[in-house]
């Protein structure tokens, strides 16, 4: 590890597909259940893809208030609702040193129910149609900003912008302001509301989402042969993270540690990864090394696993690159194909996940594993949940933009 500074995770919030905390959805993903359904949040009838993963039974205005929800985005509204789930299970008391609680929100997209409100309102009605906080809903940094109003916290505060990297890049880059003495507790995190007539034509005008519309919970569909694209979904995680000094001095359970982190960018493409997984295996390898283990230490992966053509296979070659001959006997899922993919909050609550798995000693599936595609021949733990009692586990999150996180786990002494 670069630094002995220990960080640990004191609490854990979020809202997805599956449910709207943590314990929902946790028993949800082990049961191999699918949050997948059709679009509820506008009318969908002209899209080449009707379905996405909504979040069920969310009232913002009893949530946070009524006044309060009407200036907030809907990705904002989810952040910080998961952020007071994650604080009340840490009992972390931010009021006793404010400034020593930083704040990282990391979203793909940010605030885009509200820029396609606004700019529906120009062009029907003027400028003068255009609400005042238009601009203050829309911002890509307002999650994390909003979340810091709420509890308080004075410490440093940003947004990571990184694609479907960004829920990751938030936790690990939480790491590394601890480890630096910085800031004694973190809340990082990622929140997304992409589910939205601009969100939905754009992604399907890319070719991207799975067009299955007779059969939704079986879109998503990650490492099969058959899988045509990724299931748009809304979510939002939050993680609070102490170095472990100050999480013992108030009496907080420690639910586990982060002990690696690795960043890379594969510099190749928009889209698409780099050859042969390069980028990715970059940031495992770089991640094992901060974490100071050996590939034959991983006990679980939650891949990126997203459910395209290309990802499943470029992420299989690179766990092959990373991990060498280990590769073939570390167990890794996709939770994508039970949540579907919550962009820029991916890597936070697949995070979450893997600090359930090892908490509990339960590893959650890959469903809709029916058509084994022979160019992802590792072990992606098919359809039911797996029992396997694990010290250290990795989560890998991928970005448009070439961007790659890795983090690694350890469960809690």
């Amino acid at each position: 590890m670069t630094n002995q500074t220990r960080v640990v995770v004191t609490g854990m919030g979020a809202l997805c597909a599956l449910g709207n905390t943590m314990s929902e959805i946790w028993t949800a993903a082990t049961a191999g259940q699918s949050g997948i359904g059709p679009i509820t949040r506008f009318d969908a009838t002209d899209y080449g893809t009707t379905f996405a993963g909504e979040i069920k039974g969310f009232d913002p205005a009893s949530e946070i208030g009524k006044k309060e929800a009407r200036r907030l985005d809907r990705y904002s509204q989810l952040a910080i609702v998961a952020t007071r789930q994650a604080l009340a299970q840490s009992g972390l008391d931010v009021s006793a040193n404010p400034e020593r609680v930083a704040v990282f929100i990391g979203t793909g997209v940010g605030g885009v129910e509200t820029i396609e409100s606004g700019i529906e309102n120009l062009v029907t009605g003027g400028p003068r149609r255009v609400s005042p906080f238009f601009i203050p809903m829309m911002l890509a940094n307002m999650a994390s900003g909003n979340v810091a109003i709420d509890i308080g916290a004075k410490g440093p505060n940003f947004a990571p912008v990184s694609a479907c990297a960004a829920g990751a890049h938030a936790i690990g880059e939480g790491v590394m302001m601890i480890r630096n003495g910085m800031a004694d507790a973190v809340i990082a995190g990622g929140a997304e509301a992409p589910v939205t007539r601009i969100g939905v034509a754009g992604f399907s005008s890319m070719g991207a989402l799975s067009t299955r519309n007779d059969a939704p919970q079986q879109a998503s569909r990650p490492f099969d042969a058959s899988r045509d694209g990724f299931v748009l979904a809304e979510g939002a995680a939050s993680l609070v993270l102490e170095s472990l000094e100050h999480a013992l001095a108030h009496g907080a359970t420690i639910l586990g540690e982060i002990v690696g982190y690795g960043l890379t960018d594969d510099a190749n493409h928009m889209v698409q990864p780099a050859p042969g997984g390069e980028g990715a295996a970059r940031a495992m390898t770089m991640a094992m090394a901060d974490a100071g283990v050996s590939p034959d230490q991983i006990g679980y992966i939650n891949a990126h696993g997203t459910s395209t053509p290309l990802n499943e296979k470029l992420e299989t070659a690179a766990v092959k690159r990373a991990f060498g001959e280990a590769a073939y006997s570390v167990p890794l899922s996709s939770t994508k194909s039970m949540t579907g993919h919550l962009l820029g909050a991916a890597g936070a609550i697949e995070g979450a996940f893997t600090l359930m798995a090892l908490q509990t000693g339960v590893l959650p599936p890959t469903i809709n594993q029916t058509d084994p595609d022979p160019e992802c021949d590792l072990d992606y733990i098919p359809n039911v949940a797996r029992q396997a009692d694990i010290s250290i586990a990795m989560s890998n999150s991928m970005g448009f933009g070439g961007h790659n996180v890795s983090l690694i786990f350890r469960k809690a002494e």
